[in-house]
């Protein structure tokens, strides 16, 4: 009996010390962070390792990254996941280097090669006429490799497994196409462009109608709907900074999520009867559409739309909590 209980105690001891090992509280953490993701990580795995920096209790981001590209990902801190949801839709910005005469699966340098053509002898006056056939609204059909979904899985999910399922074409819109630089194999591009458009996709279209195939090798994201690059912090810079207020400096408020909006300014009635849940008329508000809602003294309530008749209805607001702290 003496030898059973030693090797019970033996067995459960690696088990006990972890238990008894301390957990790291969490913190109600609320902000905005714009992170230059680097290149090699997931969004997924920055976002992690970011929520750790904070103790935080709550995060998600503001669209993916691929690991391939680097640049901005909005990390978004507690209260602020209410309004990702709107940087999801918002214009995206991009800095893109493109191969030329080599078409990949996945239409970047992390799909294999499935066509492989000789690059025609390009100059300025010839890469700027195929760009201008891409600016403005134009067609494309989602890679197989995207993250869409076809009957719950992903499309990237598919591909791997060789299956291909046809794609409707969907209307996007590239607002700017610029050429930054050329080489005799590749192009450097600048976009911005509305949401849902692929980047890959275009270079593979762009590669097509020059004549020659072309994948992605490298993608920096630049901006995202208000938010610009020259406010991104580096993962290295944010470790070295102490926890707490050093860190906290780098958050941007909850409101500049939607900072470009129309603002409707509710008096306290107004702000009242809206955080109960219903909606209210307000004088000189705009006649439709999406709002940010503020107090007269300047305190940000959340998000309403204005409905057909006038009035304007809640749709995301902060907690209970959130308002009080911020009066």
């Amino acid at each position: 009996m003496h030898q059973i209980q030693n090797s019970q105690n033996n067995l459960s001891k690696p088990q006990f010390a972890r238990n008894m090992q301390p957990r790291i509280p969490k913190k109600n953490v609320h902000g905005i962070l714009l992170l230059d993701k680097p290149v090699g990580i997931t969004s997924n795995g920055a976002l992690q390792q970011v929520k750790r920096l904070y103790r935080a209790a709550k995060a998600g981001h503001g669209g993916t990254l691929d690991p391939i590209a680097s640049g901005l990902l909005i990390i978004c801190l507690g209260e602020a996941t209410k309004f990702s949801r709107f940087l999801l839709e918002a214009n995206k910005h991009y800095l893109v280097t493109a191969q030329l005469g080599v078409k990949t699966e996945s239409g970047d340098s992390e799909g294999a090669a499935i066509a492989t053509n000789a690059i025609p002898v390009l100059d300025a006056d010839k890469i700027e006429a195929v760009l201008a056939g891409f600016r403005g609204p134009i067609q494309q059909i989602p890679s197989m490799f995207s993250a869409l979904k076809h009957q719950g899985k992903p499309l990237y999910q598919l591909a791997r497994q060789g299956i291909s399922i046809e794609r409707p074409p969907r209307t996007v819109t590239i607002e700017h196409l610029s050429l930054r630089g050329f080489t005799a194999d590749t192009i450097t591009l600048e976009v911005k462009a509305s949401k849902g458009t692929y980047i890959r996709t275009l270079v593979d279209d762009i590669g097509d109608a020059l004549g020659c195939g072309a994948h992605v090798t490298a993608l920096r994201r630049l901006g995202v709907g208000p938010y610009t690059a020259d406010r991104m912090v580096s993962m290295t810079d944010l470790e070295a900074l102490s926890e707490g207020e050093a860190r906290e400096k780098c958050l941007q408020p909850l409101y500049s999520t939607v900072a470009d909006w129309p603002a409707v300014v509710l008096s306290e009635a107004a702000a009242f009867y809206l955080i109960q849940g219903q909606p209210v008329m307000v004088p000189y508000s705009p006649t439709e559409g999406w709002v940010r809602l503020v107090t007269r003294d300047n305190r940000f309530l959340g998000v309403g739309e204005v409905m057909d008749d006038g009035r304007v209805a809640p749709r995301r607001l902060m907690t209970e909590y959130m308002l009080k702290q911020a009066v």
